[in-house]
C-alpha cells in the first residue's frame, strides 16, 4: 500500500495536481481586475481588492480587562485603600489620586497613574467602603496595552482575502465603513442534452430532470459570483454556436455534460472552430472528462455531466480557479487525516473522492459511489480521497475533505 501523501501511478491520464496547476496558471493569466467600493454589509463572500492597513492602535488606550479595581502597585503597602472614582466603559477617567484605587470595568480606559488591575474576586469591601486586596499583585496584570491587537500602519488584512463575518467585525473594529473588492466573477452556467428536463416539467422517454445547473448556480452565488442562466443546450451545433456566441461579456463560461470526444460533443466542436480546447482525461473518480477551453477569447470549462462528478470536478478544481481569478492566494481545501472504517479492495489507476462521513473519529462512505448518484453527496459530510493505486483496510490513514470547505 502507498502511503497517504503520495500519489500512485495514472499512465496517460492527467494527474489531478497537474489539471489543477494548470487551471491555476491560465486564471492567473487573466485576473479580474475592475474593483468596487461597498458598505461592509454587503462585501460578505467578497474578495479584498487592496491590503487594509490599520489607522489606529487597537485599544486606542490601555483598558482593563476585568471587572475590578485599578490601582498602582507601588502605592499598595497591604492596607486597604479608598475608592477614590468610578470609571464605566465608554467615560473618559480622571488621572488615578496617589493612595487611592479606581472602580472599574472590563473596557473602560485605566487612569493615568494606575498600573494594575485586581479582579473584584480577590477583593474585600470594608465598612468605611474602603478596599482591601487578598491576594498577591504584579504591575500590568488584567490590562490590556495600546496596540495589543494592532498598531497605526500594520497590514491587518492582505489583498486577496476572502471576506466572512470575522473580516467584517475586523474591519468595523478600525472604524472601516466599507472596503474596496474585486468585482464578482460573472459566470454564464449552461448545461448540454436533449435528455435534460427542468424540474416540474413532464419527463418524455429517455429524459431526466437537470439537477446540475441548480446545484452549480446555488454554489456560485454562495461563491461571490455573479450568475447568468444560460439554460439547457440541444445536442445541435448551430444552437451550441449560437448560445456560446451570445455569452461575451461572462467571465466564464460553466457547463455540464458532453465533454467527451464524440459525435454529441457540439460544445468541444464549436470551441474547435472558433476558439481553442484542451481535453483533459483526468486521473480522477469521478470525473475523468473535463474540457478547458476558450470560445472567441472567453474561457470555458466544461464538467462532467453524472452530478456526482460534477461536484466533485467543480469542488477540487473549478472552484480553485474561480478563486484566484479573483485574486485569492488560499484556493484548496482544508483537510485532515482519519483512519478508514471501511475496506477498499480495488486498486485503481485515478485518484478516487468517495463520498463519506465520520463516525467515531473514522471514515465510513456511501454504500453507492456511483457518479450518478448524488443522494451520496446529500447523505456525506466530505470527500474521502483514495490514492491511485492503493487498497485499503479499516484503519488505514485517509484524507478528508469536509464538504464545508468547499461549499463557500
Amino acid at each position: 500500500m502507498n502511503p497517504a501523501g503520495k500519489p500512485g501511478k495514472t499512465g496517460s491520464l492527467m494527474p489531478v495536481e497537474v489539471a489543477l496547476a494548470r487551471l491555476l496558471e491560465m486564471a492567473e493569466a487573466s485576473p479580474i481586475l475592475e474593483r468596487e467600493r461597498l458598505q461592509l454589509a454587503a462585501i460578505h463572500g467578497r474578495v479584498l481588492a487592496e491590503d487594509l492597513v490599520s489607522t489606529l492602535d487597537l485599544p486606542p488606550w490601555p483598558n482593563s480587562a476585568m471587572d475590578g479595581y485599578a490601582l498602582c502597585l507601588s502605592d499598595w503597602t497591604g492596607e486597604p485603600l479608598v475608592v477614590s472614582q468610578k470609571i464605566f466603559a465608554g467615560q473618559a477617567p480622571e488621572p488615578l489620586a496617589p493612595g487611592t484605587c479606581a472602580r472599574i470595568f472590563t473596557g473602560a480606559p485605566v487612569p493615568a497613574g494606575a498600573d494594575c488591575v485586581e479582579m473584584q474576586e480577590n477583593a474585600e469591601v470594608q465598612a468605611d467602603q474602603r478596599v482591601r486586596f487578598t491576594e498577591p499583585m504584579r504591575a500590568g496584570q488584567n490590562i490590556r496595552p495600546q496596540g495589543q491587537e494592532t498598531t497605526v500602519g500594520e497590514q491587518v488584512l492582505t489583498a486577496g482575502t476572502r471576506l466572512g463575518p470575522i473580516e467584517q467585525g475586523l474591519a468595523a473594529s478600525l472604524g472601516c465603513a466599507e472596503l474596496e473588492v474585486v468585482r464578482k466573477v460573472r459566470v454564464a452556467v449552461l448545461s448540454t442534452g436533449d435528455e435534460l428536463v427542468e424540474p416540474g416539467q413532464a419527463l418524455g422517454p429517455g429524459q431526466i430532470y437537470n439537477s446540475n445547473r441548480v446545484l452549480l448556480c446555488s454554489w456560485l452565488q454562495r461563491l461571490g459570483c455573479e450568475v447568468i442562466d444560460a439554460g439547457i443546450l440541444p445536442d445541435d451545433l448551430q444552437a451550441t454556436r449560437n448560445r456560446l456566441a451570445e455569452l461575451g461579456d461572462v467571465d466564464l463560461i460553466l457547463s455540464t455534460g458532453g465533454v467527451s470526444v464524440g459525435e454529441a460533443d457540439f460544445l468541444g466542436i464549436a470551441l474547435r472552430e472558433e476558439g481553442e480546447l484542451a481535453l483533459w482525461k483526468l486521473a480522477i473518480k469521478p470525473g475523468k472528462p473535463l474540457t478547458f477551453g476558450h470560445f472567441r477569447g472567453v474561457p470555458v470549462i466544461g464538467l462532467p455531466g453524472n452530478p456526482a462528478s460534477t461536484l466533485v470536478t467543480f469542488a477540487l478544481l473549478a472552484r480553485p480557479y474561480l478563486l484566484r481569478r479573483q485574486g485569492v492566494r488560499k484556493v484548496r481545501p482544508l483537510q485532515f487525516q482519519v483512519p478508514a472504517g471501511f475496506v477498499w479492495s480495488k486498486a485503481g489507476n485515478r485518484r478516487e473522492y468517495l463520498r463519506g462521513r465520520l463516525e467515531h473519529g473514522r471514515a465510513i462512505i456511501y454504500k453507492n459511489q456511483s457518479s450518478g448518484v448524488l443522494r451520496s453527496a446529500a447523505w456525506a459530510e466530505g470527500l474521502v480521497e483514495v490514492l491511485e493505486e492503493r487498497t485499503l483496510v479499516e484503519g488505514d490513514w485517509v484524507n478528508f475533505i469536509p464538504l464545508s470547505e468547499v461549499l463557500g
